[in-house]
């Protein structure tokens, strides 16, 4: 297994689309590490007849978000094998009776290496590698955790399935539903100096993103994702810092992405956000940049009403403008930090600012670092949730 986690010092501060696939940082670890990656963890007695190959550079043999996709819940909770990267993405912001703020990043990452299945009688071959990142954002103590781990999906070490119920795991880290429906799910994941226990409730159906969850990145067909969202997950459970205990409840959000080369290849990166207002609806929205410093027309968003009923944003309804910036003391990159965000869609017209809980929420410990933080909406609407920044300190290429 391979640990890498950081603590940062912050001073606190009002102001902080998809998920990150790194395949470069995962066939690094495989190269480097190879068998170590399976040494910790594990169900039973297993076979120590470890062989895995470097995979393709192509795509042939995958799936691909070509049209729209005929969703089947709970069973599509689970893996989606036949697509090549496939993604569990939850966040949240919340609350202990003390007045005590966190925010929370919880990610398992799924990349196929074949698009052949793996034919073995080794428990530890395998096709499919596993990627979790976890932080936490001690607002109130100005305080970023962050850790990432990688696993292969054999050996009962990570693995993803609806089936008998949804569960998706790396090693003890762990999302987990509750009843058969997975409206009651809980997520459980510790590192040295941190670590989340909470309980997840769903209240508003699956959100489809883009046309009926096929989101495209580009006008490239196939250069999209099937992904649907949970916007508004009541939480409650333990947030742990330090060795400290606090009893928190608050809202999360839900993303769910598979794809097959999804980015166009002029993408640089991307600038997304999940936002939870307080009137009961939810906004997903997300600019895709571009190398000449454009913006991708293809992506947009979704607005979920509080009836849990939902209404496409095309990138033209809406308009994102950077109010500031933050320059990172550990890769030098130069983030936006605050957004003034127009909404104006024919009766939906919204303006508000979102601004970061605190200023550094950066990812950097790992080959590639990015921005991904609990921020704070103020304007038309009030509310909390996240911002995802990519492509700030290396392009997205190749990565997604």
């Amino acid at each position: 297994m391979i640990v890498q986690s950081g603590t940062i010092e912050l001073n606190s501060k009002d102001a902080a689309m998809g998920r990150i696939v790194m395949i470069g940082v995962v066939l690094v670890a495989i190269t480097l590490f190879g068998f170590s990656l399976v040494t910790i963890g594990g169900n039973g007695s297993v076979t120590a007849n470890a062989v895995l190959e470097m995979p393709p550079q192509d795509i042939a043999g995958f799936a691909r978000a070509i049209d729209p996709y005929n969703w089947q819940f709970p069973q599509d909770f689970g893996a989606h094998p036949e697509f090549q990267t496939e993604w569990w993405y939850y966040t949240g912001n919340l609350f202990a009776a003390d007045g005590e703020r966190f925010g929370f990043q919880f990610t398992i990452f799924r990349r196929a290496l074949s698009a052949a299945a793996a034919e073995s009688a080794s428990e530890w071959r395998t096709d499919q590698i596993y990627m979790a990142h976890f932080t936490v954002s001690h607002v109130s103590g100005g305080k970023f955790y962050h850790e990432e781990r990688y696993s292969r999906g054999s050996a009962g070490l990570a693995g993803a399935t609806a089936d008998p119920r949804y569960h998706v795991w790396l090693e003890d880290w762990q999302i987990l539903a509750q009843d058969d429906a997975a409206s009651i799910t809980t997520i459980q994941a510790a590192s040295d100096d941190f670590a989340i226990d909470l309980t997840l409730e769903q209240v508003k159906p699956p959100a489809l993103q883009g046309n009926n969850g096929l989101s495209p990145k580009s006008d490239e067909p196939g250069n999209a994702s099937y992904y649907y969202s949970l916007s508004r997950l009541l939480t409650a459970g333990t947030v742990t810092v330090q060795g400290k205990a606090y009893t928190v409840e608050g809202v999360s959000w839900k993303d769910h992405e598979f794809s097959t080369s999804a980015l166009g290849s002029t993408a640089q990166g991307w600038d997304w956000f999940g936002l939870i207002f307080d009137d009961n609806s939810e906004v997903m929205l997300g600019q895709i940049r571009q190398t000449d410093g454009g913006k991708e027309p293809a992506f947009g968003g979704l607005f979920i009403y509080p009836d849990g009923s939902t209404r496409y944003l095309s990138a033209d309804d809406f308009t994102i403008t950077a109010l500031d910036t933050w320059t990172s003391p550990h890769t030098g990159a130069v983030y936006p930090s605050g957004w003034d965000i127009v909404i104006a869609a024919d009766d939906l017209q919204l303006a508000f600012t979102v601004l970061p809980a605190i200023a550094d929420q950066e990812l950097h410990s790992g080959a590639i670092a990015y921005w991904e933080g609990a921020v704070d909406v103020r304007g038309d609407v009030t509310g909390v949730g996240y911002a995802e920044l990519t492509g700030y300190v290396d392009t997205m290429q190749g990565r997604f």
